[in-house]
């Protein structure tokens, strides 16, 4: 029972999180969807690329809205020891492992486009706009900093900016190994894998639906 009571109170705190994250996201989304011409400044040109494919607050809204309904059934069925409600907290982190796993399988295929499409949007977009415009020069900075990585693809990106015609040197990101930067990684954005976190949760669900009497 105590090993009952354990997992029934990280069950109700984890779920609680969820929901906490689900309520956020929801405000986010809905503030974007309202103004969301201020959210989206800070990605400059890009922006414009970026909503050719994804309206970024109805996501945010859609996202929200299923973590939301998740962390309250996982919370509420928890609590109130309710079947029904883990039953369909197991069921919903199913269908998303489902559709993860589908999306991870079409993000296999089609890696290859997606860094060819962003090589031809974003490199020229930096060459064009870095040092020039200081939001989109922010967002890259922060970037590079946190991911130590140099451009895109390496220093040859920011030729021909006008960063580099103005200060006649790469940015200093560009030398955390070596002076002309050649040794550093692509600036690419990797995925957390949080497969094994729902698989937990489905397991947990199950485990405190088969010891309700």
């Amino acid at each position: 029972m105590q090993c009952y009571s354990f997992i029934k109170t990280m069950m109700i705190l984890f779920n609680f999180l969820i929901f906490l994250c689900g309520a956020a996201l929801l405000a986010v989304g809905i503030w974007v969807s309202v103004d969301g011409s201020s959210f989206l400044k800070i990605f400059g040109p890009l922006s414009s690329h970026a909503m050719q494919f994804v309206n970024v607050g109805y996501f945010l809204i859609a996202a929200g809205a299923v973590l939301f309904a998740l962390g309250f059934l996982g919370c509420y069925g928890a609590h109130t020891e309710n079947k029904c409600a883990l039953m369909m907290f197991f069921f919903i982190l199913l269908i998303i492992f489902i559709a993860e796993v589908a999306a991870a399988v079409v993000a296999l295929v089609y890696t290859a486009m997606a860094e060819q499409f962003l090589t031809l949007v974003v490199v020229p977009t930096i060459k064009k706009d870095y040092g020039s415009q200081k939001d989109f020069t922010q967002v890259w900075n922060t970037t590079m900093e946190g991911l130590k990585c140099c451009g895109f693809n390496n220093y040859t990106d920011f030729e021909d900016s006008p960063y580099l015609k103005e200060n006649h040197v790469f940015p200093p990101y560009c030398c955390f190994d070596k002076a002309n930067g050649t040794t550093m990684e692509p600036c690419t954005k990797e995925k957390a894998n949080d497969m094994d976190v729902q698989l937990a949760a489905m397991i947990v669900s199950i485990y405190l639906y088969c010891n309700l009497k």
